[in-house]
């Protein structure tokens, strides 16, 4: 693609959520891109990273070391606050409610995987429209692509990683392909703009 662009979305409201989705080669472009968040960071993230439901997982406390910002697996009914990263954990969906209360589901796979991507980026578009950010990362597969959709449909703004520098790019090359994405940017721009976003729109 040529050099990234805002797409028609361009809403002035504040956004309130931003929801990240990878797989293969997650646990680095999450550090890149979590870690270039600053401290005091106006809004909360959820992410869904891939990850073996055989065994207990240590990724909040890997990502934790790379953040300024505090990273923890996701609990049921809990309630998101703002420069808060919360991990979808082992084998179990994590949507993003009203309200900014998150749910975890053990309910049935969504393309042979459980957390999805689509499905955290569908209850995203649902619970905050225009007021989300869905960006894709590095993975294999097309997890994430129908969730951006939704995304943007609802006036939300998506960013994917470049396919063309993604470590894995089968989840980037899906997102691009719907047409639906407003940035395609290499990993090291990526914190940045999602930063610039949310700070432009800050009350």
């Amino acid at each position: 693609m040529g050099s990234p662009q805002l797409g028609p979305a361009g809403g002035t409201e504040p956004y309130e959520i931003v929801a990240v989705a990878s797989s293969a080669g997650g646990i680095v472009a999450l550090g890149r891109v979590l870690g270039g968040l600053p401290e005091g960071f106006a809004v909360p993230v959820v992410v869904v990273q891939h990850l073996d439901p055989r065994h207990e997982t240590v990724i909040a406390e890997v990502l934790g070391r790379r953040c300024k910002l505090t990273v923890k697996l996701a609990e049921n009914e809990e309630r998101v606050e703002p420069g808060r990263i919360y991990v979808a954990p082992p084998n179990h969906h994590l949507l993003a409610g009203h309200g900014g209360v998150l749910t975890l589901s053990s309910s049935e796979l969504v393309h042979f995987l459980r957390p999805s991507a689509d499905l955290l980026f569908e209850s995203v578009a649902g619970a905050y429209g225009p007021r989300a950010i869905a960006c894709v990362l590095t993975g294999t597969g097309s997890d994430g692509a129908m969730g951006v959709r939704a995304v943007k449909d609802r006036g939300g703004t998506v960013i994917v990683e470049d396919p063309e520098s993604a470590e894995f790019r089968g989840m980037p090359d899906a997102a691009v392909a719907t047409g639906a994405v407003d940035f395609v940017l290499p990993l090291g721009e990526i914190s940045t703009v999602i930063s610039g976003l949310v700070e432009a729109r800050s009350a």
